[in-house]
């Protein structure tokens, strides 16, 4: 259907503007008017700027760009607007195509008569699954506009914590990029060179020497089969990955490794206790609380032991003791959990032990800059070293074999 852009008028008399598909210029008005807009201008675009492209189309949907949305769509409902008017209102806001086809797509789904969580599902691989029960729990408790400030700190906070370690990990990856290339090259092009000149002088090569010239030989000879086993082996590495099993074994393997597994479970026992507050405030039961988080937690591995949590909690258990005997759950979380159940604040100690952990994560992310400088250095001596032992070992050999022949 062509595109027609409008000039209306709102109930409270503001002027909006913006584009919408209809099959003529009469049905444009009519879905204005089905909006509750009085049409002022209707025309059909002929511009091909107006029509977005496929990549605008598939462009990624930032996490700067749901925290503006949310940030806006809480200020105006916060203003009394309705939420189908807000949502209008966004539509002509956002820059981001494939965000602003989202926003159409979920205001037409609730004038249609769907709830405003079930609209939002329609679009988990732009809202996640954590978005959308939180916008289930507001919606169901009355308390949606209390949720997404709520639901702005929460995504704030995750996209910061992620920004800090993507700034950690970049210096290390470009280091480590350079190292492989700088190993190729010496591998393939300057090692050939010298092992030429030894084997004409008839020096038995040692190890590190031989290691290389096999590495070289595979390199060279059979690089296509090389790049087909690791193709595939990523093929099918990233096809179990998607599994159950497969996500499960990874994420207890993370939790597992030093320092980024410490890493990984407190920003779990941050998240867990920013949600459980969050939800609690909210008047979402226990029960469905840990079905939450069981689903947004963001490790299978954990996620398993909150499946064992709410078997023990319908058995008519408390929250603490079951927790007390989780694998993953740190003692603090225990402790605050079972201070919160006995004196009535649960929601204000998990409040609480989110912001502790928060620091907690903040600090573990710059003890990882610290250590990074020191591994690297590490790594590079090692590979250093082994070539220089590949290279002068049999190169002192031959100066030897040089010098006792005068």
């Amino acid at each position: 259907m062509p595109n027609y852009s409008y000039k209306a008028m709102t109930d409270s008399g503001a002027i909006t503007t913006g584009v919408l598909e209809a099959e003529s210029k009469q049905h444009a008005q009519s879905l204005l008017a089905e909006r509750g807009l009085i049409p002022q201008k209707v025309s059909k675009t002929t511009r091909s700027g107006d029509q977005p492209s496929f990549l605008q189309q598939m462009a990624k949907v930032k996490s700067r760009d749901i925290i503006l949305f949310t940030k806006q769509f809480r200020t105006l409902l916060s203003a009394g607007v309705s939420v189908t008017q807000a949502l209008e209102v966004l539509e002509t806001q956002t820059e981001n195509v494939r965000l602003k086809n989202a926003i159409i797509d979920i205001g037409r789904e609730i004038r249609a008569g769907t709830s405003l969580s079930q609209a939002f599902t329609r679009h988990e691989a732009i809202f996640s699954e954590l978005y959308c029960n939180m916008i289930h729990a507001g919606e169901i408790s009355g308390t949606l506009i209390e949720v997404l400030e709520r639901l702005i700190y929460l995504v704030e906070h995750e996209y910061k914590v992620k920004k800090d370690i993507k700034g950690a990990l970049t210096y290390p990856i470009i280091v480590i990029v350079a190292l492989i290339i700088a190993f190729v090259v010496l591998v393939v092009f300057v090692l050939p060179v010298f092992v030429d000149l030894f084997r004409d002088a008839g020096i038995a090569l040692p190890l590190p020497t031989q290691i290389c010239i096999a590495l070289n030989t595979a390199m060279v000879k059979y690089w296509y089969l090389m790049l087909a086993g690791i193709g595939g082996g990523l093929t099918a590495l990233t096809f179990w990955l998607k599994t159950e099993q497969g996500k499960y074994l990874r994420d207890a393997f993370v939790l597992r490794l030093p320092i980024f597994g410490s890493l990984v479970q407190k920003g779990a026992m941050a998240r867990f206790g920013s949600i459980f507050a969050i939800l609690q405030a909210s008047g979402v039961t226990v029960l469905d609380t840990m079905n939450v988080i069981a689903d947004t937690i963001g490790n299978k591995a954990i996620a398993r032991e909150f499946k064992g949590l709410r078997e023990k909690l319908e058995a008519g258990r408390g929250l603490s003791g079951p927790l007390s005997k989780a694998r993953y759950f740190t003692p603090m979380i225990v402790s605050m959990v079972a201070i919160g159940e006995e004196s009535g604040q649960l929601e204000e100690m998990m409040r609480e032990a989110a912001e502790h952990y928060d620091y907690e994560v903040e600090y573990t992310v710059s003890k990882l800059s610290e250590l990074i400088g020191p591994i690297l250095t590490a790594g590079l001596a090692a590979v250093i070293g082994f070539f220089a032992l590949a290279i002068f070992l049999p190169l002192i050999e031959l100066m030897n074999n040089a010098m006792s022949g005068f």
